[in-house]
């Protein structure tokens, strides 16, 4: 479609209608209510980017698995678009930062928001910089300088998750892992209540918290919600 409030609010309406809507998947070129983690607003300029919802209603026992699935066919969607298009071995990595945002180098390309239905399936929206990035954002033109259509990256997007999903629960979560470039660093964590916890991401466990060893204390305490700042390599001695 060309333009709506929220892709998100659309799918999720239509399942509260009782609409039985199966592995649905609506993109618009344009969202003018668009929102991500913390309800934080999410805008971009029409037909610039990716902005899609894919509805899930096969939802397994951790639900957090469907996020780190879309971010994780994000990341080899782009492993494959600069593949086929030779794109240099020095242009900046596609990663994820804890829990499910997408990286180019240390810049933001794009959030993964989930909300389930109260009729049980789960709704996950993608905004995904293609050929406009806010400030301190990443986009694919800009850092990749490869021009291609929000329609045809969205393609890309789905053959990888079709593939990752079609993996046994342990080789899919060894390749989220993989990609979390948040392993291993010294990290802040930013919580809507409470005091920042800063420490080093060691982990994550299977219902998707992060596991960071506390600076001072050298407790590993499980984070479930938080905006991570990565602060820097952990040194020797930490």
């Amino acid at each position: 479609m060309a333009e709506t409030g929220s892709t998100n609010a659309d799918v999720l309406a239509a399942l509260d209608r009782g609409e039985s809507l199966g592995a649905t998947v609506l993109r618009t070129d344009y969202q003018t209510a668009g929102r991500g983690r913390m309800d934080r607003t999410w805008d971009a300029p029409p037909g610039s980017n990716l902005l899609a919802s894919l509805c899930f209603d096969d939802v397994p026992a951790q639900p957090a698995e469907l996020t780190q699935a879309v971010g994780v066919a994000a990341v080899r969607a782009v492993d494959r678009l600069s593949a086929l298009r030779e794109v240099s071995d020095s242009a900046p990595q596609a990663g994820l930062k804890w829990p499910n945002d997408v990286l180019l180098g240390d810049a933001k390309l794009a959030g993964v928001l989930a909300q389930r239905s109260a009729h049980g399936p789960v709704v996950v929206g993608i905004g995904l910089n293609v050929g406009w990035a806010p400030e301190h954002g990443a986009c694919l033109a800009r850092e990749l300088g490869v021009d291609i259509d929000p329609a045809r990256f969205l393609d890309l997007v789905l053959i990888e998750l079709d593939e990752h999903l079609g993996d046994d629960t342990a080789t899919r979560r060894e390749g989220y892992v993989s990609r979390l470039h948040t392993l291993g660093r010294t990290v802040r964590i930013q919580r809507p209540i409470g005091d920042d916890v800063v420490g080093v991401a060691e982990g994550v466990d299977e219902s998707g918290r992060l596991l960071v060893r506390l600076r001072g204390s050298g407790n590993v305490e499980a984070i479930d919600v938080g905006d991570i700042v990565h602060l820097r390599t952990p040194s020797i001695d930490q």
